[in-house]
């Protein structure tokens, strides 16, 4: 199982500050493209980002729920994905020295036809888009707190 990591300067309640923004999603998610409504009690379990996925003219609308959470350590989602299915996405942030966040990112298809591509051609499919995405939001994260 494939595992994206990336560690950022910043104690591991200032790297979850900018999960638990929705609104930011679009800005490190790779594929996500425009956010459309953010529940306002984000990140609580049960609540969801509404948003497109793909390039324009061409997107998908769903939602992502909050499965569970454990801040500032633990975020586990439901991505859904239209009728293509859903995927499983467990983040989790350990404070590996002092001041320093390592961020761990799993994705697993869960639910529809993506749950019968095995597993080994997920970690294929989803390994670059996720570590990306990772870097992505360490860049995002170290700006924020830059900017404070």
């Amino acid at each position: 199982m494939f595992i994206a990591e990336v560690t950022v300067p910043v104690p591991p309640a200032t790297a979850f500050a900018t999960l638990a923004d929705g609104w930011l999603y679009a800005s490190w998610v790779v594929g996500a493209s425009h956010i459309g409504k953010v529940d306002p009690d984000w990140p609580a379990v049960g609540s969801r980002i509404h948003y497109r996925f793909g390039l324009w003219p061409v997107l998908i609308s769903d939602t992502t729920v909050v499965v569970a959470v454990d801040p500032p350590h633990h975020l586990e989602l439901e991505a859904r994905l239209w009728s293509i299915g859903s995927a499983s996405i467990l983040l989790t942030l350990a404070e590996n020295k002092p001041g320093h966040t390592t961020i761990r990112m799993i994705e697993r298809a869960e639910r529809g036809i993506a749950q019968l591509i095995p597993g080994q051609a997920q970690d294929l499919l989803f390994s670059a888009r996720n570590q990306e995405s990772l870097e992505r939001l360490a860049g995002l994260i170290t700006a924020r707190a830059e900017s404070r």
